[in-house]
């Protein structure tokens, strides 16, 4: 386990990485018995590894649009682990097909440019004027 951590004089805090982790990734699971979490942390190298697995249809949701709610998790986990002195890596198994693992962005920029929502088919972001005449 890492050095505890002191936040005051009296009181010394030891991160629960796989707890936080749990705790960001279940509310977006439809079965949340369904997530495994494995935390290892190495003393001697200031470095720990959290890694995940879930249902396959859950990673959707456990990803978010472009890799924002996976990213989020990343962030927060990181932040607590340079709090206690650590870098933190988060690593996902059975990712989706195109991925690599522990990735949250697609492969290939042709894979990213065909996640997006499709445009308008105006073409144009300026509004239409519309021209009305009252028939005298």
């Amino acid at each position: 386990m890492p050095e505890p951590v002191a936040t005051n004089a009296s009181k010394i805090v030891t991160p629960d990485y796989a707890g936080l982790v749990k705790f960001l990734v279940q509310p977006f699971l439809e079965v949340p018995e369904s997530l495994k979490v494995d935390c290892e942390v190495s003393q001697s190298k200031a470095k720990v590894w959290v890694r995940l697995a879930f249902e396959g249809s859950d990673k959707g949701r456990v990803f978010g649009r472009g890799g924002r709610n996976i990213q989020a998790i990343r962030t927060v986990l990181e932040g607590v682990a340079r709090s206690a002195g650590y870098s933190a890596y988060l690593d996902i198994y059975g990712g989706f097909p195109h991925m690599r693992d522990g990735d949250s962005t697609p492969d290939s920029p042709s894979e990213r440019s065909n996640s997006r929502r499709p445009s308008s088919s105006r073409g144009s972001s300026r509004p239409r004027s519309r021209n009305h005449f009252s028939g005298n």
